[in-house]
């Protein structure tokens, strides 16, 4: 499989098999700590985000 046919169909993969792609690739990187650590970071602030849009909403309904 080529390069252009992995990466065209990474956008039909769901949500948590392309995180499992992402881990993959970040241990096989030479700084693989300091991109799991920056993974880990985004993956905790995008959940803070998750909660603020989800208290804006319901702030929005009232």
């Amino acid at each position: 499989m080529s390069k252009a046919e992995i990466i065209s169909e990474i956008p039909k993969l769901s949500h948590q098999e392309r995180r499992e792609i992402m881990r993959s690739i970040f241990q096989a990187e030479a700084d693989a700590q300091t991109l799991t650590e920056c993974d880990r970071l985004a993956l905790e602030r995008f959940q803070m985000l998750d909660v603020m849009e989800a208290e804006d909403e319901k702030n929005a309904a009232r």
